[in-house]
């Protein structure tokens, strides 16, 4: 147990090739959640109710978390969405937090995540909606607008990679080092010793000393998280995305055709010290409309780190 905990530190801290000193937490800001009236509803998705944060009047933006986050991930976002005149739906996904969670671990498989993101779309009483998806959030929006194409409007992603490039570049050493701990979250039962160790100790570093900018995440936002993860069967839930979808046999299954056809935003954070940088390359094969923008002083947490800038980016794009 020692050691998985030393390398899933090592992991979170990043190699020294790959760490980069912090910044100051000047561009970490963002409207606040205070400043909106927010509603929490129930939708249901694939045979669960989700928890769904609402906000703001007009056109539907849904946004999809990652791991291990939930709706608050997006807290930098929603007002300022709100104000530029869209309805902002912001689930929790299955098995995070208030959502529904199922103990089965094939429940998680794509096809389930991908049917629960339907169900918001057909919830919002339009005909489609935009989708945003950061980190496994970004996942399900790729393969969603891949499945779905008639229900999306416009595709924002940040720091997630396409299925069928990341399944590429995962054989290259390059990638290979990086996505280590995702071999380590298929393993049953250490996982979650490891990460709950401690009171949530790696959990906690990982939001204190992963990001690249100071601020990015407050005190009670990790509080926060850490409440929600400690839920019953929570941090299993989290870790079923892995093990219901990452091994080499889902891999071959999950068949992603091209191209999507969506108008494409790609926002990355170039310090990213778990998906990198070469994860970009060929995308426009995949997503021939396609807009790249990279922020090079933000790292996996990009809407929470660099607020401003993606917000500007995703309103320009989503109001084109």
């Amino acid at each position: 147990m020692l050691l998985f905990r030393t390398l899933l530190h090592a992991a979170i801290r990043g190699s020294d090739n790959l760490y980069r000193p912090r910044m100051e937490d000047h561009s970490a800001r963002g409207s606040t959640l205070e400043e909106i009236e927010l509603r929490h509803e129930r939708v249901t998705g694939d045979g669960i109710d989700l928890h769904v944060v609402m906000a703001g009047e007009g056109p539907p933006v849904i946004l999809l978390h990652g791991f291990p986050e939930n709706w608050r991930s997006w807290q930098r976002q929603i007002p300022a969405l709100a104000a530029a005149g869209f309805s902002v739906w912001v689930p929790d996904m299955r098995g995070y937090n208030l959502s529904g969670r199922p103990s089965e671990q094939n429940a998680y498989q794509l096809d389930h995540l991908v049917a629960d993101v339907a169900a918001l779309v057909r919830a919002t009483g339009y005909p489609r909606a935009h989708i945003v998806g950061h980190d496994w959030g970004g996942i399900i929006a790729w393969t969603f607008a891949d499945k779905h194409p008639e229900l999306v409007d416009r595709l924002a992603i940040l720091n997630a990679p396409h299925l069928k490039i990341y399944a590429q570049e995962v054989r290259h050493p390059r990638q290979m080092f990086k996505s280590w701990y995702m071999l380590f979250f298929l393993l049953p039962r250490l996982p979650e010793l490891a990460l709950s160790a401690n009171n949530f100790k790696a959990v906690r570093d990982m939001f204190k000393l992963r990001p690249a900018r100071k601020g990015a995440f407050s005190d009670k936002d990790i509080e926060a998280y850490i409440e929600a993860l400690s839920q019953p069967g929570a941090l299993t839930a989290a870790l079923n995305y892995y093990r219901a979808n990452l091994t080499i046999a889902n891999m071959r299954k999950i068949a992603l055709s091209t191209p999507i056809n969506a108008e494409t935003l790609v926002i990355w954070g170039e310090l990213d010290p778990a998906l990198g940088i070469h994860l970009l390359e060929g995308l426009e094969r995949v997503a021939p409309h396609l807009r790249v923008h990279r922020i090079r002083d933000s790292s996996h947490w990009i809407q929470n780190e660099s607020p401003d800038e993606v917000n500007r980016i995703m309103i320009d794009f989503l109001s084109d």
